[in-house]
């Protein structure tokens, strides 16, 4: 067994998973009545799906870091031997699924002396650097090894050292032995699951984690991708915005051309996730109001006519949505890492289903949007926003955001923005929030949402927009924060009073969005890497204002991180 020396003192330990400082979102119990009324069949597939997640998981850990299984391992034993740090390590370690993360106030957490959030992950060898990595492809793309070279830049591979040149393996080949076990438990689910559909998507995502085949993956996601009467859910994310060393590639100018030369895409690595939930059917009704009018916002979006969208502009959208009360997340969706997701809308754009006809899916994540101290959240609007303006702060109205933000991710362009490299899931984060308000006069218009509910969506965003710290970078959900509130700020649609609290200037916040939507659509059309790394820098500015916000934040808000707290999914597990 390696060795490994805990990186956090006692106290720290104690500080760090004090509730105050860890909060918990707690997911379903076993006796919540969205299980107690399950048909029994669902709840034996409930069980196997449960199981596949966390073998799920398991991949996830090794993709992330390559030290994650045997630190745990280490942990596990201190334990056994009475270790209270190493306890506390594990409660951090389970929280953010892995070693490695960063906490609220952008301090970067680090469990183990010694081991760092490497650039490549777990998915490049622990020893090669960036310049390292750029000077080997030039190599073997002169010597006439493009195919070994597109494997390498593929998003489903793991790369490794072979002589003085690299290799890569699909994951499917890679972590055989574990996607067997996952797809055995879904063919399981599949035999007592109540819903033919939902059968048939399982069984198709069984075949795609036997074999290493990525048009395998494909036809299980447009399957997945049209699912939408179905009692359960179960997803396995693919997501790439956690790798920093393949999207370096288009850095390097003379890599870059012999990449373009070759006609060889750069695609960043998917970090895998699991997620299981039973669908809430009110919940779910209510998000599909918003589908009949995804052809008129397609037609709506900026320079619409230079490129093309997954959304037609006037065939039926192919956008299936659903709100799920939440089993486990496990994986990449369940990294606890000074944020969790609220929803996701997948396939991303580089995966071959949208390529063979299939369309998109909306899963919207319960339990994670609940609020469960609205003693605290008071106290936060007291110190934060506008007296006047706290009539318009709703909870629910972040829901309603996300919702526009999720359908946005299917608007704009569906290709080339891979050229702007570690500032592309910025960028297309950006595109989302700013959809999310720009439509939102036409949206009030066709009656989707009423005046009150429009005031409300945009003075909780404003609100909600402000950070306890500047982030890095490398977090692209946190950068386009911190860029829009400076845009808007500059743009006048929000400022601070007299008494230091935000003030939304409501009349300047849709028109300010577009502007914003604008400029951010024509640089992902343009795919310029330099303009892309110059409007992102020009507008990732943490302003006088922030700083202000910040510090109130800090003095009433001590929570550093969080986890959820999966009680039905541990029941199912020992089942």
């Amino acid at each position: 067994m390696e060795n490994f020396e805990i990186n956090y003192s006692l106290d720290e330990l104690k500080k760090r998973t004090h509730k105050d400082y860890l909060a918990t979102k707690k997911l379903l119990d076993v006796d919540a009545p969205e299980y107690l009324n399950l048909e029994d069949g669902d709840k034996k597939a409930l069980k196997n799906l449960v199981k596949a997640a966390y073998f799920i998981e398991k991949v996830f850990y090794r993709l992330d870091n390559r030290q994650n299984a045997p630190f745990y391992h280490y942990l596990e034993n201190e334990i056994l031997k009475g270790n209270e740090s190493a306890e506390l390590t594990k409660t951090l370690f389970l929280a953010q699924k892995g070693m490695c993360a960063i906490d609220r106030e952008t301090t970067k957490i680090n469990l183990a002396k010694g081991i760092y959030e490497l650039p490549g992950k777990g998915l490049y060898p622990e020893d090669l650097t960036k310049e390292e990595f750029h000077k080997i492809l030039i190599k073997m793309l002169k010597d006439g090894k493009a195919k070994e070279v597109r494997k390498i830049l593929n998003q489903r591979s793991i790369v490794e050292r072979k002589d003085d040149e690299l290799v890569a393996t699909d994951y499917v080949k890679y972590f055989s032995d574990d996607f067997r076990h996952a797809a055995e438990k879904l063919e399981l689910a599949a035999d007592t699951s109540t819903n033919d559909e939902f059968n048939e998507y399982l069984r198709l995502q069984a075949v795609a984690l036997r074999e290493a085949d990525p048009m395998l993956d494909a036809y299980a996601d447009k399957k997945w991708a049209e699912l939408q009467d179905t009692p359960l859910e179960f997803t396995i994310t693919r997501e790439n915005y956690a790798d920093e060393m393949t999207e370096s590639v288009i850095e390097n100018e003379e890599l870059k051309k012999l990449l373009e030369d070759y006609e060889i895409p750069v695609i960043s690595k998917d970090f895998l996730g699991a997620r299981v939930g039973i669908v809430n059917k009110e919940g779910t009704e209510a998000l599909l109001k918003i589908k009949e009018y995804l052809p008129l916002l397609a037609a709506s979006m900026p320079y619409h006519e230079e490129y093309e969208q997954n959304i037609s502009k006037t065939d039926d959208a192919k956008q299936t949505m659903i709100d799920a009360d939440i089993v486990v997340l496990a994986g990449d969706v369940g990294a606890y890492r000074a944020g969790i997701t609220l929803a996701e809308n997948l396939p991303n754009d580089d995966k071959l289903s949208l390529t063979i006809g299939g369309g998109r899916r909306n899963v919207y994540h319960r339990q994670i949007r609940f609020i469960s101290d609205r003693e605290k959240l008071q106290k936060r609007l007291d110190a934060t926003l506008d007296g006047e303006q706290h009539k318009y702060y709703l909870d629910e109205a972040d829901h309603w955001f996300t919702i526009g933000h999720e359908n946005t991710h299917s608007l704009g362009p569906n290709k080339g923005t891979e050229a702007l490299g570690k500032y592309k899931s910025i960028i297309e984060e950006n595109k989302a929030d700013m959809g999310g308000l720009a439509f939102l006069d036409i949206l009030e218009e066709k009656g989707m949402y009423t005046h009150e509910q429009v005031l409300q969506i945009l003075v909780t965003f404003a609100a909600d927009n402000f950070l306890k710290s500047k982030p890095t970078l490398s977090q692209a959900h946190r950068v386009r924060t911190v860029m829009q509130t400076k845009y808007f700020i500059e743009n006048g649609a929000i400022e601070l009073n007299a008494d230091g609290k935000i003030y939304v200037n409501i009349d300047k916040m849709i028109p300010t969005a577009k502007k914003m939507l604008a400029e951010i659509i024509r640089i992902q059309i343009d795919g310029d890497f330099q303009k892309g790394e110059k409007y992102v820098l020009d507008n990732f500015v943490w302003t006088d204002e922030m700083e202000i916000i910040s510090q109130k934040l800090k003095e009433i808000d001590k929570n550093l991180n969080g986890r959820t707290d999966a009680p039905l999914a541990r029941m199912l597990l020992k089942s």
